[in-house]
């Protein structure tokens, strides 16, 4: 179970960041050349935060088969790097990074105008990719290998 879940887990975070880099995109490029915001890009937006919701669920399931996680003696937990990365750190920032799409999606689609569309999602989709990133490069895990 832990290994198809890890598997599964380790996969879906490139379709998240392909998704979610995307979006960034056709968000500055809205933003920077003035574009309308179409169709396009609210599905995108929406693919992005599904996938990024569902890899949160696979992960949050994920947190309580892996070995690597010491939810039971959280004193424990903290003392040792590793296992304060995975039993805290690493879900922190990933909810972060949950909260912050989430907020951005809400946003965009509440704003009027296709400015303030491609900024909201320019801004909070930016930042939560950048949380993204941080959590998998401190993970130790390679960004470009399945491990």
């Amino acid at each position: 179970m832990y290994n198809t879940l890890l598997g599964l887990h380790s996969g879906l975070r490139y379709i998240v960041l392909i998704l979610l880099v995307l979006a960034l995109l056709t968000a500055l490029i809205g933003l920077f050349g003035k574009k309308p915001y179409s169709e396009g890009n609210r599905k995108i937006n929406l693919f992005a935060m599904i996938f990024t919701h569902t890899q949160f669920l696979v992960g949050l399931i994920l947190y309580f088969f892996s070995p690597m996680v010491n939810y039971s003696n959280m004193g424990e937990a903290m003392k040792d790097a590793m296992s304060r990365y995975w039993t805290v750190e690493h879900s922190v920032m990933m909810l972060f990074a949950i909260i912050l799409i989430t907020v951005g999606h809400s946003r965009s689609k509440k704003a009027a105008e296709a400015f303030n569309k491609h900024r909201s999602i320019a801004l909070y989709y930016g930042l939560a990719v950048l949380v993204i990133v941080v959590a998998i490069y401190q993970s130790g895990r390679p960004l470009l290998g399945m491990s």
